[in-house]
């Protein structure tokens, strides 16, 4: 193993949760009749395809416009403070992972502005190697390309990568790009990873299944 994509809600930051039931909330007001559940369907997409989707749910009742509207008004305020609600052991994962020699690489479906400054308050620049948005492809997860874009960057092959996600549509771009993906598990959302390589349970197992697999290679 040469490299370590990391996804960003979920993984290194404690902000699923807070979306989920943000978003459950303002849908509710707005007459939706489904279940949290549903709702959770939207992680791991881009922005664009969350509204898609969101549209789809509350069954074409509302335009486009007022349901980004919705959203970006109960967001704005109701602020995350990133900082605070950074994964416990992201920088020291991070960091055993820099000292180890390994390439570091942050593929996340967020546009890249918050990516950026999630990036900046919490303290992970400097142990960073590439930075990439799903909304700076075509395809968003489930495709691939965003791990195979970051891997050719970084000069790696998909062989010599291991993925760390926790969303079912991340968890299968991973898969889909041919490299090994941990699943970080959150009992609190209904994420579906059975197709990840192995579920961990915090940041700190990362360094070491990545010798493992390292090894096996």
């Amino acid at each position: 193993m040469k490299a370590v994509f990391f996804d960003m809600d979920g993984v290194l930051i404690n902000s699923e949760i807070f979306y989920m039931n943000g978003t459950f909330e303002w849908m509710k007001e707005l007459g939706f009749k489904g279940t949290f559940e549903d709702v959770c369907t939207i992680i791991g997409t881009t922005l664009d395809k969350t509204y898609d989707m969101l549209y789809d749910m509350l069954e074409g009742k509302y335009p486009r416009e007022r349901i980004i509207q919705e959203n970006d008004s109960y967001f704005e305020k109701h602020p995350l403070d990133y900082k605070n609600i950074s994964k416990e052991g992201a920088v020291e994962t991070f960091k055993a992972l820099k000292d180890a020699g390994y390439k570091i690489a942050i593929c996340s479906s967020s546009p890249l502005d918050n990516i950026k400054h999630v990036v900046e308050v919490c303290g992970f620049g400097p142990y960073l190697d590439f930075v990439v948005s799903g909304e700076q492809f075509v395809q968003s997860k489930p495709h691939p390309e965003i791990y195979l874009h970051a891997a050719e960057v970084l000069n790696v092959t998909p062989e010599e990568c291991v993925v760390v996600e926790d969303s079912e549509f991340g968890i299968q771009a991973g898969i889909s790009a041919g490299m090994i993906v941990l699943a970080l598990e959150d009992k609190r959302l209904p994420n579906n990873q059975a197709k990840a390589t192995q579920i961990i349970n915090s940041l700190s197992e990362v360094q070491e299944l990545v010798e493992k697999y390292s090894k096996k290679c």
